[in-house]
């Protein structure tokens, strides 16, 4: 018989206290992957589901449902702060997000609103609202939002991008018009996900998805200083803060002193050399190869079983992939990596 609620499992894994088994959950857990997601897909786009707090209530609770993951994380996208500020977002069929006025020039930079959450968001806040109510404390549930490097580069670029060329063009040309930009977006995001805890986050993670494109030296000077300023200002809500890349090998000491008390770690980097690089301060979060969850039985066992050797039983432990569910993934093998994780930990507390 379990300890902890999966809420405090999860809790206590972020604050680096004891818990009676590793928690688990999963980036992109509710998703295309999921048959009850796609059956609501199949009458509403993104936006809407995103727009209307009912429904995304409901996506976000899911996995909950099917899986037993200890932590839920609000079904939303990191764009949408952007929509207010006055971006044209749209979601296209095969090819993502598509920003039909893309920053070109400081004028464009000057155009960007200001955001009040509480006003223009509020679907969004509602929608935690709902969702905290129906896990009645006994799974936790996370707030996030992008960074300032991704939400430029997604604002700069008009969309996705393999090599990020006029965002880096930016930064290096017009350095004025860059930090510009990232100062307007670390003002809107703290604000943002301070709501959301207002609103019941019980904790919240920062996605800086494309950030690995970068050197250390970028990071520091491009970058550092105004995901720094998030988290500085992120303090005061006093819930758990992860913060998250993806190729953050080269980066992560540095990702350390932006701030975060937990680390997420991508698939790419072993997780007892990452934690070993952050000098063991603070949680880490990770990192099975999203892949492996389509791997035959034994191998995905065997890959399990790597990561959490590598965690080794220290305190502060979260099971996660290394990056989101793909789409395809059988739901059956993600229940499995739940129910291994928790089976393979299982310890008193003393």
């Amino acid at each position: 018989m379990d300890t902890l609620s999966s809420s405090q499992r999860f809790l206590n894994a972020c604050w680096q206290k004891p818990v009676d088994r590793t928690p688990v959950w999963f980036m992109r857990q509710a998703g295309r992957y999921m048959s009850e997601y796609r059956a609501i897909r199949a009458n509403h786009t993104l936006l809407e589901i995103c727009a209307q707090p009912e429904l995304a209530a409901q996506v976000t609770l899911q996995p909950v449902t099917r899986l037993g993951v200890d932590a839920a994380i609000l079904f939303a996208d990191i764009l949408l702060p952007l929509i207010p500020m006055g971006i044209q977002l749209e979601f296209t069929a095969g090819e993502g997000p598509v920003i039909h006025n893309p920053i070109q020039s400081r004028a464009d930079v000057d155009a960007l609103r200001p955001v009040e959450p509480r006003e223009t968001l509020a679907h969004v806040l509602m929608a935690i609202r709902i969702v905290r109510k129906e896990l009645d404390g006994k799974t936790a549930l996370i707030g996030f939002a992008g960074a300032p490097f991704t939400l430029a580069s997604y604002l700069i670029e008009g969309g996705s991008s393999r090599n990020l060329l006029k965002t880096k063009r930016m930064m290096y040309t017009n350095p004025q018009s860059w930090h510009q930009l990232m100062e307007k977006l670390a003002q809107v995001i703290p604000d943002y996900l301070t709501a959301q805890v207002e609103a019941g986050a019980q904790a919240v993670q920062l996605f800086d998805s494309w950030i690995g494109t970068l050197t250390p030296d970028d990071y520091r000077e491009y970058v550092l200083p105004y995901s720094k300023s998030i988290f500085a200002a992120l303090q005061k809500t006093r819930v758990p803060m992860i913060h998250f890349g993806t190729g953050t090998a080269a980066l992560l000491p540095l990702m350390k002193e932006a701030g975060g008390n937990v680390m997420g770690v991508d698939w790419q980097t072993p997780l007892d050399w990452a934690w070993e690089l952050i000098d063991h301060h603070g949680s880490v979060q990770g990192n099975l190869d999203p892949v492996a969850l389509f791997a035959p039985e034994a191998e995905l066992e065997k890959r399990v079983k790597r990561v959490l050797h590598q965690a080794d039983g220290r305190l502060g432990h979260i099971f996660n992939l290394g990056h989101g569910i793909l789409p395809d993934t059988p739901v059956d093998q993600v229940k499995r990596v739940v129910d291994l994780v928790h089976q393979w930990t299982h310890r008193p507390i003393e």
